[in-house]
């Protein structure tokens, strides 16, 4: 089986939206989840965040900053995915909380429209806030404007909307508002450096995190975190998780494992876009708004996807790894 694609737009700056057929995944799939794609047989595995679903398709939104994400950045509506996987990883819990702030920055905000409206659906009252460093990178302003009760943009430069960040805001609003929870998506320091404004308040503040990963189903162990001490696996224990448990400090080290690689293997494919040999893991470092970084650990030596390994490859997340 293969996977067409039934829509391919660039909605912001290097940033590009993807509707998938994928009846499996758009039948059970629900906010929080995401998936795990392989382009070809020769692929790396991408983890990629679901973003919204409509009947049989699923969208995704990411940034093409590697080989394998400006490989799929490439590709056009008709043309098929090898493989799609999913939904994989635990659902958000969208019961009746109360007053909801979801805070998305970067590609991170791909994540919040399907949050924004299961929350709605239970009775809650839903705040978005969502920044990114300027106005062309900002995405789905309109959709969550449609999602929320009432949304705030931010903009590192004030080329939109309030001039400065997300953490701005939140601190403003923990001053006037009962906030019941808050959900904060986007590259690693924005969540950790965001999460302080609610440390001190007791508020119940979730993040979802972008470690490196490879099979998404709790048999690798590459997507460890550890979270209150304890070892947890982003992919079957998260990916959300309380923002003021999280060792973010052992996160963002292990982020930084394969830049080199990465690096290597976006030049490999810039110089002929058609190669299947050499390195082929490591490709995207963080991609999606999911913030999943899938890599199997290759070294340069193993070939890539071509090493002992097989096809495990790595790609980069799901975006939250992206600076916003």
């Amino acid at each position: 089986m293969v996977y067409e694609i039934e829509k391919a737009t660039q909605i912001a700056d290097n940033i590009h939206e993807f509707w998938i057929n994928a009846p499996q995944v758009a039948g059970h799939g629900k906010a929080g989840q995401f998936l795990i794609i392989r382009l070809d047989d020769s692929g790396e595995r991408i983890p990629l965040t679901i973003s919204a679903v409509r009947g049989d398709s699923v969208r995704i939104v990411f940034m093409a900053v590697g080989k394998t994400t400006k490989q799929l950045a490439a590709m056009k509506a008709g043309d098929c995915i090898k493989d799609v996987a999913g939904p994989l990883g635990n659902p958000s819990d969208t019961s009746k909380i109360g007053n909801c702030v979801l805070i998305g920055g970067g590609v991170g905000i791909a994540c919040l429209p399907i949050l924004a409206k299961a929350l709605k659906a239970s009775g809650n009252h839903v705040t978005g806030i969502i920044g990114a460093r300027n106005e062309k990178l900002l995405l789905l302003s309109d959709e969550l404007e449609k999602e929320c009760d009432e949304l705030v943009i931010c903009t590192d430069d004030g080329s939109r909307g309030y001039h400065g960040f997300p953490a701005d805001i939140l601190k403003k609003r923990i001053e006037t508002d009962k906030i019941d929870a808050v959900w904060i998506i986007g590259p690693a320091i924005m969540m950790k450096i965001t999460s302080m404004a609610t440390l001190s308040t007791g508020i119940k503040t979730i993040v979802n995190l972008n470690p490196i990963m490879v099979d998404g189903t709790g048999m690798c162990g590459s997507c460890r975190v550890t979270v209150d001490g304890k070892m947890k696996f982003a992919c079957v224990d998260g990916p959300e998780f309380d923002a003021h448990l999280v060792d973010w400090n052992e996160l963002m080290n292990r982020q930084r494992i394969y830049p080199a690689m990465e690096k290597e293997s976006a030049e490999l494919y810039a110089a002929d876009p058609h190669r299947q040999d050499g390195i082929n893991g490591h490709a995207d470092g963080h991609a999606d708004g999911h913030g999943h970084v899938c890599t199997c650990g290759l070294s340069k030596a193993n070939g890539g996807n071509k090493g002992k390994n097989g096809n495990n490859g790595n790609n980069g997340k799901t975006g939250n790894g992206v600076e916003n």
